[in-house]
């Protein structure tokens, strides 16, 4: 035999309200939420537009890379998508890794001298 499912009273329900209210308040005073305030709901590098349906794809990225710096002004964040911000983090760590690797190994560097287009000119000329 099928269970009834049971509705919850309203008192159940008012604290649930009540919950939710409060835990969007706490993120609107995250740094999270303070961005989405202060910008469009646009990736700055893709220019991805967002709306309340997948807002959850659009981050806050740290341009100086310190969670820690978070003026209320925003001057440290910026809004971009999951895509770009992973980018924005790759790049930044392979240029904190590069750098470090390139200074122990500036003298073993090999330097490019092929020039796949330096006959091009005269190869041009003669086609005509």
């Amino acid at each position: 035999m099928p269970q009834k499912k049971t509705q919850p009273d309203k008192d159940q329900l008012t604290k649930i309200v009540t919950e939710a209210r409060r835990n969007q308040e706490l993120r609107e005073q995250s740094y999270r939420g303070q961005a989405l305030k202060l910008y469009p709901w646009v990736c700055g590098r893709c220019a991805r537009e967002f709306t309340h349906k997948n807002l959850a794809e659009l981050t806050v990225h740290h341009k100086n890379h310190d969670h820690d710096d978070n003026p209320a002004d925003g001057s440290n964040w910026e809004l971009l998508c999951l895509y770009c911000h992973d980018n924005e983090h790759s790049r930044y760590e392979e240029t904190r890794f590069s750098s470090t690797t390139i200074s122990k190994n500036t003298s073993s560097t090999a330097t490019a001298t092929h020039n796949p287009f330096a006959n091009l000119k005269s190869l041009l000329d003669n086609k005509h």
